[in-house]
């Protein structure tokens, strides 16, 4: 009995081994399409980028595409390219302020959106339009609106005895111009993440805190503010992102000017590898770009403590 009892557990701890690599083979084989098509669509664009950025790339040049005699010269020159650094200082304001707005915005517009009341419930739909809209139509529309020959708006200012410049002609507005727009295509995303998080929040903490005599903005700045510190961080972040590949609103409505002044780091990026085809250059500023987003996600992330055991 003691010899088939073994031979009996043996047999079972084979069948369950088989078990597990048949679980795992048949793993390996749903993911590996997914594997695949991720690899071929990221990670070798992605490895073809950095190469790139290594070789002095010109396309009045093609044998230059594997030239790495000076793999390090394109990144020599990005500090000593002006416009390349005032890009930068641009591109710093625009996701500053879009993100800063946006979150703003976003959650005044979610706890107003939280209440319980059938016509502001029926109006939540509204609100997401301008998410939804291609961002080409946004910048067409941001476009006659910022036209003062056939702006509404302008039509309106000027028949109440206002004269508003030309917002995107003029080099004092044409970023702020650039980054209303921005706040108002993108501050539905932030208010529908905020909004789903306050649909979780337990109302007894709420109730709670008005027994104990908490005010309204005690209650948002000790209760609702910090139950939704996760979600905040997470919009926050896929904004800072997002601000940091802005390209439609900027090549409709200013084409990176008036000058340089909404000249951001991906358009001028843009501008080196399309108008002047120095696609090396132009490989080399993408790589700091991106290096930079990966670096300033984490340092957000470790800002906030967001993640961070308790």
């Amino acid at each position: 009995m003691t010899l088939a009892a073994s031979a009996g557990a043996a047999r079972a701890v084979s069948r369950r081994a088989s078990l597990r690599r048949q679980r795992r083979w048949f793993l390996i084989f749903c993911l590996a399409p997914s594997l695949a098509v991720l690899i071929v669509v990221t990670l070798i664009p992605m490895a073809y980028l950095l190469a790139t950025s290594f070789t002095p790339l010109n396309l009045t040049n093609p044998a230059s595409e594997w030239d790495f005699r000076h793999p390090l010269a394109n990144y020599a020159l990005l500090p000593r390219d002006a416009r390349f650094v005032n890009s930068l200082w641009v591109q710093a304001k625009l996701s500053f302020w879009t993100v800063s707005l946006q979150l703003l915005i976003g959650i005044g517009f979610a706890l107003l959106l939280n209440l319980k009341s059938g016509l502001i419930r029926a109006l939540r739909t509204v609100f997401l339009i301008p998410m939804v809209l291609p961002p080409i139509v946004v910048a067409i529309i941001w476009k006659v609106l910022y036209t003062p020959d056939i702006s509404p708006a302008h039509w309106v200012l000027r028949g109440v005895g206002w004269s508003v410049p030309a917002l995107i002609t003029s080099p004092d507005w044409a970023l702020t111009a650039i980054i209303i727009a921005d706040t108002w295509e993108w501050f539905p995303l932030t208010m529908l993440m905020v909004l789903a998080a306050l649909q979780t929040l337990p109302e007894e903490l709420v109730d709670a805190a008005r027994v104990d005599g908490a005010g309204w903005a005690q209650t948002l700045l000790y209760i609702i503010l910090p139950f939704i510190r996760g979600t905040l961080m997470v919009a926050g972040l896929f904004r800072l992102i997002d601000s940091i590949k802005a390209f439609p609103l900027i090549y409709i409505l200013t084409d990176g000017g008036p000058g340089s002044v909404t000249e951001v780091t991906n358009y001028y990026a843009f501008q080196q590898a399309f108008n002047f085809s120095y696609l090396g250059f132009s490989a080399a500023i993408t790589v700091v770009l991106i290096a930079a987003t990966l670096v300033l996600s984490w340092f957000v992330v470790r800002l906030t403590g967001w993640g961070a055991v308790e």
